[in-house]
């Protein structure tokens, strides 16, 4: 029995042993197909390679503006590994992975003692990534987990499969983050230091190895004590390593290093050389790029931007942005997108020039054009500019207003633009329809209007949308071109063409003569405005709602100007138009372009005539008119000129004409303007003889005035006088001298039971 138990224990033993043996050869086969899977998919050089390289630009005269940029706002330099100072290298070595050329992708002896240490402490005394580790975190940031660092491993692994140690220390050392925006041991070396990488000191280089680590916390512009800590680390390690000695360490310490600032890395024009890099495909960039920018006239409106700015702090202005254009060319000259690209407290990266906020009044002269084009008013057109109401499906009624809340009457073409007032321009738009304009504005390249016309509405021509101030700007090249659209030209030799249309040069040199035209614009601006220049420039002003964005646009016969302030956060403004926001940086701009030859003056609308009209009419004066002004017709136009017929305003300016305190407006008649013809009255059982109505007249009543009702003459001889209601038909005339006016109106007495008390007037026209 003993044998056979002895027998039967041994049997076990050894299966158990084999199992043992089968369990940890799978294991290790398992192991070693993972450890293998890496070199079935490796990461070559080629693969990671850096292909948004640093660009250099210069400005058309052949000026820097900037030398180590790319298009994802990153000032970023890749150079080979032979062109960094071997002094940066062993310093970046020693500080980051001492052992780099020893071990593979993982430092098996650095994680042991790692957790070691860990263990013993009971918390994390030093790390374990290798410098291979610490590419792949770069070229794929994953959160710091358990299966974060696992993948973090895996990349790791590939990575030293496909690359040697050389080619993975090269793409380590260009895209090390060295603070602020800066990456790369080259962009570094020139930023801070003015000088190649290959250049570096052992002073700069240890520095600039002990940034990465941790970029915030060792900022050297803003920690520099920090960072000269870490650079006694960094050097200390070289010296363990064996680069340096003691006394070459203790030597680098005491030396003077100085960094410049970050901005030292762009000359000029940040906003527009990030933007200008965004744009361009790898293959159509050659470095150094020549751009149109004229750095001199750049460098003026940034300071001017600046100082505007500083202006308007106390009405909470912080920022602005402003572009300017060569007529002649469509280049652009300058490009300012912030006050300060470099202050990112205060947004400073944001781009005011690509930015899309709404325009205010800015696009109301594309549709007094496109109105003129069609033929739906000419330039001695009256428009009513009085209160109006929209009804509008499912909104609520729509009532446009200016922002004095006043209303002048009837104006001319001519000063509703010139003035920007709200209602005649909602008029004209409502002539040639939404759709037609918001296609025109398709073509004029707005094109971040993306919705339907429906989504805008009337309210389109007010700034109901969005755009950019890179949109305006081409916009108001296309009228000083008088109607040939161009694109916005930035790089030199030039590439773009304009676009070929057929447009109606009449229509925009009229517009251009009405933004130019100083005397007409005085209503709401006065006669010495700073829109006002001593030479002839053409320009419009606008203003968005509760004065979030001001926008001053406009153009002489050699360039645009386009400029906005306003807060990129969105914040109102304090009391701030467009005429006391933007317009004073726009009148710097043009004063400095044209301080050493004014421009010529723009050419009269070709094929037209001028003629004297009265200004309320927009006819042929009569005797009369009390002012009378010049104005441009159609030749076409002539023979109705000559046998226009007299003139009454329409019925529609009834309610403002009761409104105003004289009524010089209405010369040749009488105008009973309170109540309408056809207007009913209704009056509640017993509150006869209650309820009063006014009788009021708007015109030239000089002599005395008699009121007579149903044939019966009224105690009166004013303008204006009560009369109690009476149900009835009833017919109201008003005579002076030879002239009178006449209305019929009704008063019924209410049903109680259909209506609500309170009520009492109702006008079925």
């Amino acid at each position: 029995m003993k044998r056979v138990k002895s027998w039967r224990w041994k049997i076990k033993h050894k299966l158990r042993y084999s199992r043992s043996i089968q369990i940890i050869l799978a294991v290790v086969l398992m192991c070693l197909c993972v450890r293998l899977l890496p070199y079935f998919a490796p990461i070559r050089a080629g693969d990671i390679a850096q292909n948004q390289l640093a660009l250099e630009f210069s400005d058309r005269n052949g000026l820097p503006l900037g030398t180590i940029l790319t298009r994802d706002q990153e000032h970023t330099a890749v150079v080979p590994l032979k062109q960094v100072s071997p002094q940066f290298i062993q310093a970046i070595v020693a500080a980051e992975d001492g052992s780099f050329y020893q071990h593979g992708a993982l430092d098996m002896q650095a994680i042991i003692r790692a957790m070691q240490q860990a263990i013993h402490t009971k918390k994390i005394v030093s790390g374990a990534s290798t410098i291979t580790m610490q590419l792949a975190r770069m070229l794929a940031p994953s959160p710091r987990n358990f299966s974060g660092k696992i993948n973090e491993i895996w990349l790791a692994w590939r990575l030293a499969a496909g690359m040697n140690k050389d080619e993975i220390l090269s793409a380590y050392v260009n895209r090390l983050p060295m603070g602020g925006n800066i990456y790369g041991v080259e962009a570094a070396a020139r930023t801070y230091f003015s000088i190649p990488a290959s250049d570096l000191n052992i002073a700069q280089a240890s520095l600039l190895a002990a940034i990465p680590n941790n970029p915030t916390y060792f900022d050297p512009l803003q920690h520099w004590n920090r960072l000269q800590q870490r650079q006694k680390y960094v050097l200390n390690r070289m010296v363990q390593d064996g680069y340096i000695t003691n006394q070459i360490a203790e030597k680098t310490l005491t030396e003077k290093v100085v960094f410049q600032s970050r901005k030292r890395g762009i000359i000029a024009a940040p906003h527009f050389l990030f933007w200008l890099a965004s744009q361009s495909s790898e293959t159509e960039i050659i470095s150094p790029l020549h751009t149109t920018i004229n750095r001199p006239l750049q460098r003026f409106v940034e300071a001017q931007v600046q100082q505007v700015i500083s202006t308007l702090a106390a009405n909470n202005v912080h920022d602005a942005a402003a572009l300017v254009i060569d007529n002649h060319t469509g280049e652009v000259l300058a490009y300012v997108g912030s006050p300060d690209y470099f202050n990112e407290a205060k947004l400073g990266r944001n781009d005011g020039v690509q930015a899309l906020r709404q325009p205010g009044s800015t696009l109301k002269p594309f549709v007094y054009q496109l109105a003129l084009e069609k033929g739906a008013i000419r330039p001695n057109t009256i428009l009513a500019d009085v209160p109006t109401h929209y009804a509008i499906p499912g909104a609520k009624l729509y009532s446009p207003t200016d922002y004095t809340q006043n209303f002048l009457g009837p104006v001319r073409v001519r000063l509703a633009l010139a003035n920007s007032l709200n209602i005649p321009a909602v008029r004209v738009l409502e002539k040639v329809g939404v759709p037609s304009f918001l296609v025109r504005l398709h073509q004029l390249g707005f094109n971040h209007l993306k919705q339907t016309p429906e989504y805008y509405g009337l309210g389109l021509t007010l700034g109901s949308g969005e755009v950019s101030l890179w949109e305006l700007a081409q916009g108001y090249l296309t009228i000083a071109q008088q109607g040939k659209t161009t694109p916005l030209v930035t790089t030199i030799p030039n590439t773009q063409f304009p676009i070929p249309n057929s447009p109606v040069p009449t229509t925009w040199q009229l517009i251009t003569d009405m933004l130019s035209d100083n005397h007409a614009r005085a209503t709401a601006f006065g006669v010495d405005s700073v829109l006002n220049l001593p030479f002839p420039a053409a320009v419009k002003t606008g203003t968005s709602s509760n004065f979030r964005d001001t926008w001053t646009v406009g153009f002489t016969n050699n360039y645009t100007v386009a400029t906005w302030v306003g807060n990129f956060n969105g914040e109102p403004m304090r009391q701030v138009s467009g005429v006391m926001g933007a317009a004073p940086l726009w009148n710097r701009i043009m004063l400095h372009l044209h301080e050493h030859q004014e421009p010529a003056a723009f050419p009269s609308p070709g094929g037209l005539i001028k003629l004297p009209i009265c200004a309320i009419s927009g006819l042929k004066p009569t005797p009369e008119c009390n002012s009378v002004v010049q104005e441009y017709f159609y030749p076409e136009d002539k023979i109705a000129y000559e046998n226009q017929q007299d003139f009454n305003l329409p019925s529609e300016y009834d309610e403002w004409l009761a409104k105003q305190p004289s009524s010089s407006l209405i010369t040749n008649n009488l105008r009973i303007v309170s109540p309408h013809n056809g207007d009913l009255f209704l009056v509640y059982p017993g509150t006869e003889g209650q309820q009063k109505l006014e009788f009021k007249l708007a015109g030239n009543t000089s002599t005395s005035v008699e009121w007579w009702l149903n044939g019966e003459k009224l105690d009166s001889q004013v303008n204006s006088m009560f009369w109690y209601l009476r149900p009835g038909s009833w017919t109201l005339e008003a005579r002076s001298g030879e002239r009178r006016d006449k209305v019929s109106f009704q008063v019924d007495l209410a049903n109680i039971r259909s209506t609500r008390r309170g009520f009492s007037i109702a006008n079925p026209q």
